[in-house]
């Protein structure tokens, strides 16, 4: 049984044993009830005491639950058994106390902590919220605010803060958990405490006049920060009640408003993302070895991309090693680095103390290959140039070890003629960084076809080591991501040309839930960046293609995006985050004219429909072409590395969710107007025919 029940002398002890995390299954929860009910009827038994064994209290939910229907005793019904106990119950909190486990604690009588313990409600990156009574009990213990802040966030708070704010009575740092609770047990013995109801407390509750213009200043900056999204709104309502009716009045209306989201797509896209992330890394070469060593990693070019991969490793604890070309260039290069170090300091990431440690200790520079002997692999990341890597490539096949791993950062080129020109393409692997490196969490393993297992291996257990979602792909031009951006900008692209303005295309992209539309992230990256891809691509492009020259001829005044202060936006003191550019507006007019093009008008809404069909189908045919192993991985990669909003569930669990059928049938409209660009995905087409989702790939690849 994963309950306990135990006498100590005068207290009983109940403990529950659920490895690895304590999660409340069915099984425990029935367990719960079960010993509540033996605790209530022993006579012998003056304080019961609540403790979890293993590392951690109750950490949440039974994830094996998830998507299956709920089975009593449900997790309201037990809380509210425990908290309905005539003799006080005390719950011993350690390791991680999170959602259904924070509100059994709340339900309990009395709260103590272990030192380290954190405490949460972090149902809301779920896109759901509480349902156990969490609304209405955290703001009966520490306040509107604080419960605001805790459950919109779903940021565990430390047991010093949870001390502070009145979640808890006490923290041991002494003592086992068991022993703690005994002796905070006779504590309440010896002083008669009484046995204290969470919903009775009244003392942290104002009137909801005085609330009400709290909750509606949260409502308001939640919409902007977390927009689009439901959940946090809904907790608001439920925040709103336990100010303004009866306990038992918000009990019900949490348990309404919780069941709506249970059954909203938002929910659905959130699960889907929480599961994808942790099933990308799943991958065959696993299978095959295991990682090899990594402590030292040279990193080849100091430029933004370069100082933020060398930033991203030393933040880790590894030691690292930076060449550039001459001393002008490493001398940059260096300024990069601490600039970002500097930012971290600022930010209370380090301290200026470890940010020196770090340089004196852990980095040093060089413009040799040759003292790059000591490093267990080698990152480079240098311009976008096939023969400038093969040449670089050649240097580190003569100047590292055996068994270095030698990486490239590169975003679109083939590493396969990358790897060829070294004498262990076995060892040759693709690390896809997003800028800024340090900060963005998605890194795109990319796998030519020498590549060794134990290498792969590596390059996921270096990712983990970063903090980074690591998802592996196939050489293609742009792999992964980059592949689907290309196509998905092509359709913007096409929009403007047909009539759309490129900020009607961005506001339509913005309010579908991404942080920027393409044309503001174009401006961001650099307008060259694109323009030299282009250009590198000119030979290949196809007689029946489609060409869009108006961000070509930006380019060509020299404005490239926020680096210049102009390209799409303008960007100065006025408008330090950009205003639209009408001489933008006036070059696209030209090239709509000079081609004879006839415009018509578009909603946001059929923005959207074409910009997503865009993207789902690339999307399919990169799964088809088996660049992405499965639809997970398309999820995940444009989830992580480029804003796709993560309620959404990424853009083929969107696809699922809105019917691929509905997919296939816009491509097919869209067809009749450009036959060349959309073609519809064969993959998409046999899913549509045999009538399966995206979803029913992702345990079969």
């Amino acid at each position: 049984m994963p309950v306990q029940y135990e006498r100590k002398g005068e207290f009983a002890l109940i403990t529950i044993d659920n490895p690895p995390v304590n999660a409340l299954s069915r099984e425990v929860r029935a367990g719960l009830v079960e010993a509540v009910e033996r605790y209530d009827n022993d006579d012998g038994a003056q304080v019961g005491i609540l403790v979890c064994a293993g590392r951690t209290f109750i950490a949440g939910a039974d994830i094996r639950e998830f998507g299956k229907p709920p089975q009593e005793p449900f997790l309201p019904d037990v809380v509210n058994r425990i908290e309905a106990c005539v003799k006080p119950i005390v719950a011993v909190l350690h390791g991680t106390t999170l959602g259904g486990g924070l509100e059994v604690a709340m339900g309990c009588h009395y709260r103590i902590a272990m030192g380290g313990t954190k405490l949460g409600l972090p149902e809301v990156n779920l896109g759901i919220m509480p349902g156990a009574g969490g609304t209405q009990r955290l703001p009966r213990l520490v306040g509107l605010e604080a419960a605001l802040d805790m459950m919109t966030s779903g940021r565990p708070i430390s047991a010093d803060r949870a001390k502070e704010l009145g979640l808890i009575e006490v923290i041991f740092t002494n003592q086992e958990p068991v022993e703690a609770g005994l002796d905070f047990a006779r504590s309440l013995v010896d002083r008669s405490a009484p046995t204290i109801r969470t919903s009775e407390l009244n003392d942290k509750l104002d009137d909801p006049a005085s609330s009400a213009p709290l909750l509606e200043d949260w409502r308001e900056k939640l919409s902007r920060k977390r927009r689009g999204e439901i959940a946090p709104q809904k907790i608001i309502s439920a925040l709103k009640i336990a100010y303004s009716e009866p306990f038992e009045i918000g009990l019900a209306k949490e348990r309404e408003l919780f069941s709506e989201l249970m059954e909203s797509d938002q929910r659905k896209g959130l699960i889907h993302a929480f599961f994808s992330e942790r099933k990308v890394a799943k991958i065959p070469e696993l299978k095959q070895a295991g990682p090899r060593p990594v402590e030292t990693v040279g990193v080849i070019g100091g430029g933004t991309m370069g100082a933020g991969i060398a930033v991203a490793h030393l933040l880790s604890g590894l030691t690292v090693i930076m060449i550039e070309r001459d001393k002008d260039s490493l001398e940059r290069g260096i300024a990069n680095l601490e600039g970002i170090l500097k930012g971290s300091v600022a930010r209370g990431k380090i301290s200026a103390e470890q940010k020196q440690t770090l340089m004196d200790q852990k980095f040093s520079s060089s413009l040799r290959y040759d003292d790059l002997q000591s490093a267990d692999i080698v990152i480079e990341a240098a311009f976008e140039d096939l023969a400038v890597k093969q040449d670089i490539f050649r240097q580190l096949n003569r100047a590292c070890k055996p068994g270095c791993v030698l990486a490239t950062n590169t975003s679109y080129l083939d590493i396969n003629l990358i790897a060829d020109v070294t004498a262990r393409p076995e060892d040759v692997i693709g690390l896809h960084f997003f800028s800024p490196a340090h900060v963005m969490k998605l890194l795109e393993v990319v796998v030519p076809d020498k590549t060794a297992p134990d290498v792969v291996a590596t390059g996921f257990s270096l990712a983990k080591r970063l903090g980074k979602v690591a998802v592996r792909a196939g050489v293609c031009d742009g792999f992964i991501g980059n592949r689907i951006l290309s196509t998905y900008r092509k359709c913007a692209d096409y929009m403007v040309l047909d009539g759309a303005s490129p900020y009607q295309v961005d506001r339509a992209v913005t309010e579908f839930g991404l942080p920027m539309g393409p044309f503001a992230m174009a401006d961001l990256a650099g307008l060259d960046i694109g323009w030299a891809n282009r250009k590198r691509l000119a030979s290949a492009r196809a007689v029946r293609e489609r060409y869009a020259t108006f961000s070509d001829k930006i380019c060509e005044n020299g404005w490239f995006g926020r680096k210049t202060g102009q390209g799409f936006y303008i960007y100065d003191e006025e408008t330090p985050s950009g205003r639209p550019n009408p001489a933008v507006e006036h070059i696209i007019d030209t090239e709509r004219s000079d081609a004879g093009l006839v415009t018509q008008d578009f909603s946001d809404a059929e923005i959207m429909r074409r910009y997503m069909a865009a993207m789902i189908n690339e999307g399919a045919n990169v799964l088809g072409a088996k660049i992405a192993q499965r639809p997970l991985d398309v999820d995940v990669t444009m989830l992580y590395g480029y804003g796709f909003p993560r309620w959404r569930g990424g853009p083929m669990k969107y696809a699922d969710m809105i019917g691929l059928d509905r997919v296939l049938h816009d491509i097919r409209t869209f067809e009749t107007e450009d036959a060349y660009f959309w073609q519809p995905s064969t993959l998409l087409v046999e899913l549509v025919e045999s009538d399966r989702s995206f979803e029913s790939l992702n345990d079969e690849r």
